[in-house]
């Protein structure tokens, strides 16, 4: 019972990063019908330049929590920045192309962004400094500690955030507009290419936040984070029914519950055959089945009744 409840937990850290992820494939897909694979690289380079912020404030002698806050602020204006030059140089003039066209772009912009990580900050794991309090706590039998909490918390503050966005507000509204109809949408005066970029920059703002949890969690960094993550936020995305914001956010929890589990329980299920490190495996064999046996998603089928 012990090993299940911090399995839980754990996938539910896991999966809240996940989520945040997820939501960023799922915003850009929702309106514009594109999956951006260099999605998983804006969320390295979040975790990047608040590694090198973070270095620089606290030589200068800040307080951890206040570097904290300013390395997130100073990653998500630059993640944000590279979500707009992303959309607006390499998906913009392929608006109207064949779909195969920006998918490819997609995959190729990814790549850029992996190399010029390595040029910049090379290619060996980097530690992350422990800016928040390492204090474990028993629940049940089971250990989280503060880095865990606070990510779930941030997760579900942000999440909470984005639905009140996206249903409660003007840029909201126009957001729908353009994902149900971008033609009607213009005709009633919304700036399409002004809510497709604040999309972009949106979904990169959370890749931000994500790239720090990540750090922050596992204590290090590395130019190649995002690749696999990308990944299993865009499995999650698929899992919840791309195009609908809470499903990506279902799919991402119960990705990382899938996950967690998995790694737990794998050994006893295989006589030891199989290990933990073989937990990936769940993510893709998650992905198969869904696409096998409901290829709209968990909650795919809620956006199409809207449509």
């Amino acid at each position: 019972m012990d090993i299940l409840l911090q399995q839980i937990i754990n996938g539910l850290v896991q999966g809240s990063v996940y989520a945040l992820v997820a939501l960023g494939y799922t915003m850009v897909y929702g309106i514009l019908g594109l999956i951006n694979f260099a999605h998983g690289e804006v969320v390295m380079v979040g975790a990047m330049v608040a590694l090198a912020v973070s270095g620089m404030l606290l030589a200068a002698g800040l307080p951890p929590l206040l570097v904290l806050l300013l390395a997130l602020l100073v990653a998500m204006a630059v993640c944000m920045a590279l979500g707009y030059a992303i959309e607006r140089i390499a998906y913009r003039p392929l608006r109207n192309a064949p779909r195969l066209a920006p998918l490819i772009t997609a995959i190729g912009v990814s790549i850029v962004l992996q190399n010029l990580a390595m040029i910049f900050w090379g290619r060996e794991y980097h530690a992350f400094p422990q800016l928040l309090p390492g204090a474990s706590h028993g629940f049940g039998g089971a250990i989280i500690n503060d880095v865990q909490i606070i990510i779930i918390a941030v997760a579900l503050l942000m999440m909470a955030g984005l639905l009140v966005l996206v249903h409660r507000t003007r840029l909201g509204r126009a957001m729908r507009a353009v994902a149900e109809n971008p033609s009607a949408a213009a005709l009633m005066g919304v700036d399409i290419n002004t809510v497709i970029s604040v999309t972009f920059m949106i979904g990169s703002a959370l890749a931000a936040v994500a790239g720090l949890m990540v750090s922050a969690n596992y204590g290090i960094v590395h130019y190649y984070m995002g690749f696999l993550l990308g990944l299993k936020a865009f499995t999650a995305a698929v899992l919840g029914g791309i195009g609908n914001l809470r499903g990506a956010m279902l799919g991402g929890v119960l990705l990382g519950l899938i996950e967690s589990l998995g790694a737990g329980y794998i050994g006893d299920l295989s006589g030891g055959f199989f290990g933990s490190n073989y937990q990936d495996v769940f993510a893709f064999f998650a992905l198969i089945a869904v696409l096998v046996f409901r290829p709209s998603g968990l909650l795919g089928e809620r956006v199409a009744e809207r449509a």
